[in-house]
Formats: structure tokens, sequence, C-alpha cells
């Protein structure tokens, strides 16, 4: 969530923050892509950034004791206010308040549809509850858009013409930049590509549907995987590391979710002639023995004119690149003001 401030103080708390703010912030919530998070315990975050979406302060908030979505509503707000508090800031000093949420979303209406990673969200009209609980300007969207505006701003999708760009993490998100501007189709919840079935049958996906491509490569799926060919648990970054010594096992679990997520870029490819894909979250961070055959697939499977010209590369804004949307989407509604610093929850 995002909030900018006016004429803000310093704030107070050196050994935590260590930096100055002055006058005013924008406030921002958006769903942290921990390495491990899983149904029941995804985060939020809350953020500090200056007006170059550098972050200043950052601070996370666990949805996992909120299985009502209203406690979790609460708590957010709650959270909101202290940061507000602990800032030394009043709601006087506030610019508006930015979310960035795991599921299909629309951003013109401000309602979430559901949020297939957390329990209990149904048709719920978050703005308008926060709005008045607040007594702020809120906006809200999709993190996976979010996380395409930022990069397409400040990072890896800079200068492109058609972006897609792609989270792995627990769930698979997307977005769609042309232009310059988000893609959002008729319901404005354009770009899940998380949600593309890549068979006719298979697992069943958190979203209803079956042999989505969240279900086969979201990090859950990947985990379970290696723990029933390892017989351990064990986490991504040590299957990266194996892969990377060339073990056999890992590298066969790594090129089925190359294989996987290539399958649904072919279609996208094929579909809408990108000129940069921009893949993020935990599961990007493994690099090449992802990559690799993720752009072998699109090479030998995309129709040739528009596998020529894509170019597959790596997010460059890391797990903080919801939090710069969520900034960027308040200044894109708002106005960018004539200030120093926003004030971020996401």
């Amino acid at each position: 969530m995002h909030v900018c401030r006016k004429n803000s103080p310093a704030l107070r708390d050196p050994a935590e923050f260590k930096i100055l703010v002055r006058d005013n912030c924008a406030l921002t919530i958006s769903r942290a892509n921990e390495k491990q998070d899983n149904y029941r315990n995804t985060n939020l975050k809350i953020a500090l950034l200056d007006l170059n979406y550098r972050i200043i302060i950052k601070r996370n908030l666990s949805t996992r004791a909120f299985l009502n979505p209203h406690f979790l509503i609460q708590a957010i707000t709650d959270s909101i206010l202290k940061i507000i508090k602990d800032s030394r800031l009043t709601k006087l000093n506030i610019f508006g308040v930015g979310l960035g949420l795991p599921g299909p979303v629309d951003a013109q209406r401000g309602k979430v549809y559901f949020l297939p990673n957390i329990a209990g969200w149904k048709n719920i009209n978050l703005k308008v509850i926060l709005s008045k609980k607040l007594r702020l300007p809120v906006f809200l969207d999709n993190d996976a858009k979010l996380m395409s505006l930022a990069e397409y701003t400040l990072g890896a999708a800079r200068g492109a013409k058609c972006a897609v760009c792609i989270t792995l993490g627990t769930g698979v998100g997307g977005g769609i930049v042309i232009d310059g501007r988000i893609y959002r189709g008729v319901n404005n919840i354009a770009g899940e590509i998380g949600h593309l079935p890549i068979n006719e049958s298979g697992p069943v996906c958190n979203c209803g549907g079956r042999a989505c491509l969240e279900a086969y490569i979201g990090n859950n799926r990947i985990l379970r995987q290696a723990k029933k060919i390892f017989k351990r648990d064990i986490s991504l970054e040590e299957l990266s590391a194996l892969a990377k010594k060339s073990d056999s096992r890992a590298l066969k679990i790594w090129s089925g979710v190359g294989n996987r997520l290539g399958m649904a870029l072919v279609s996208v490819v094929n579909l809408l002639n990108p000129d940069r894909i921009v893949i993020g979250g935990g599961v990007a961070n493994a690099g090449a023995i992802l990559f690799d055959p993720v752009k072998k697939f699109i090479v030998k499977r995309a129709m040739p004119v528009q596998a020529r010209d894509v170019k597959i590369v790596k997010a460059r804004l890391g797990p903080d690149a919801g939090i710069i949307g969520a900034a960027i989407l308040v200044g894109e509604n708002i106005g960018k003001p004539k200030v120093k610093n926003f004030l971020i929850l996401t």
C-alpha cells in the first residue's frame, strides 16, 4: 500500500531507519515475495520510498493469522496507521495509498475478485473499505501488474514496445505493457499467465482450474517434487546449487520447470509478439538453469518471426518491484507531487 505525506519531520528511530524523511511521502501495500511463502503464509510489506523510488524503510506483515479477510483488512489498516505514527506523521501529511495484491483485481473499480493463495477473499470492494477506514485516497492493482509497471519504468523492460513481465513464486503472475501502458482487458484483469492451461488434464490449481501453469511451477509444487526425488526437504537455493554442480536429479527438475514455462510463453510470443519478456520472483533466482531451457523451448516451438526478436531477461528490481510499482501507481493516479518522499506499505 502506498501513502504520500507532506511536511513531515525527521524519523526518530535512527537505530532502525538511519535516514531522515522530509516533506511528503506515500504508503503502499503489496505481497512480499518470500523464498518459500505458501498458501497460509503470504507476507505484505511496508516501506518508505523517496521520489526516486529508493526504499528507506521496510517492514513485513504476515497474513498467517488472518483467515477472515476483514480481520486482515483491519490489520492492514492498523499497520498503516502505526507506520504513520512511528514516522511522526499525521493523515494530513499523507498523499495517497496504493496496494498490490496476488490475484485478479479490478484496478478501476478497486475490487478484489479473489486471491488464489490467500483463503476467504472473494468479491471484496477493498478500495471502498480502506478509503473509509483511512479517509485517504486508495489505489490498488494486481501485484504482478505493479511489478510490470516498475520494470517498465525503471527496470529490465524499460524501452520495450511490448513487454510481458512474469513473477515466479508461490503463484505465477503476469503483466502486459504495450506502448508504455498496462494492458488490462475488458474486466481489468488481463495478464493471468499463471492460469494458462498447458495440458488437457493435470493437477487442480488454487484458482479452481486444472493443469494451469502455476500448478506445475509454483515454488511449493517445485519443492514437493524435489522432496519426493531427494527424499528430504530441500530449498530452492539448494536445488539451484545442486543443478549448477551438474546433479542430474536437480537438472531434470529445473529442465521440467523451464520447459513448462517455455510452453506457456510460446503462446504468449505467438499471440502478442513482444520484444521483451521479463522474468522475476524467487524461482527466477535459479538463473541460467531456468532461463536456458525457456529460451531453447521458445526458439524451437514459437513461430520464427516472433521468436527472432523477443529477448528473455531477468527482472532487475528484485523482490521490491511491487513496492516501487505501487508508488508509481499512486503517482499516475494523483500526479507526482513536488515533494521529497513516499511512504509505502506493500
